[in-house]
């Protein structure tokens, strides 16, 4: 137990660090990549919550749980940090873009969070053979990903609005134009 602690204590930091990469490799944006990471200490509240409301004690199962979890978050995180950037970079106003992100990146996000919950949702109610290996990872990624969509879409888009440096890029009048006979036609 000592010793897989010990290589977790290695590999927990190099997992982020990497994330971290690969991320500032796709946004090409430190504060982005920070947005992003935000994230975990969000899906984590729920993974700790949960191991404290049953009583399960912190063992490397529940670690690994967290590294999963940790993936899960993020991967929500890109999902709403690249649609505001998307909009964004079109043209829309920051506060709107953020309202329209959060209303049509909220069922991605929920449905990533949803799917891996459920699907461990019997592992972490388990009690039978091996149980003690398979319910402690289940319990921190059922308890992340049912605290992970609210605080991503309540405390992330603020911290976007708040931290982002994107701008509106200056439209054009014709597309001006033609976005305003889209809204429109869309009403």
């Amino acid at each position: 137990m000592q010793g897989a602690l010990e290589r977790l204590s290695v590999t927990v930091p190099l997992a982020i660090g990497l994330i971290a990469i690969l991320l500032f490799m796709n946004f090409g944006s430190l504060t982005d990549t920070l947005l992003a990471l935000s994230v975990i200490p969000m899906a984590a509240a729920g993974g700790v919550l949960a191991l404290v409301l049953t009583g399960t004690p912190f063992s490397v199962s529940a670690a690994i749980g967290f590294i999963a979890l940790l993936g899960i978050a993020v991967m929500d995180g890109i999902i709403v940090i690249a649609h505001f950037n998307d909009l964004v970079a079109r043209g829309e106003e920051r506060v709107r873009a953020m309202l329209e992100t959060c209303a049509t990146q909220m069922r991605p996000v929920v449905m990533t969070c949803v799917v891996a919950g459920v699907g461990l949702l019997p592992a972490a109610f388990s009690s039978g053979v091996g149980s003690q290996v398979q319910k402690p990872l289940a319990l921190v990624v059922v308890g992340g990903m049912s605290l992970a969509p609210v605080l991503i879409l309540l405390i992330l888009p603020t911290l976007i609005l708040a931290f982002s440096r994107r701008r509106s890029a200056p439209v054009s009048e014709a597309a001006a134009a033609e976005s305003l006979s889209l809204a429109e036609a869309g009403r």
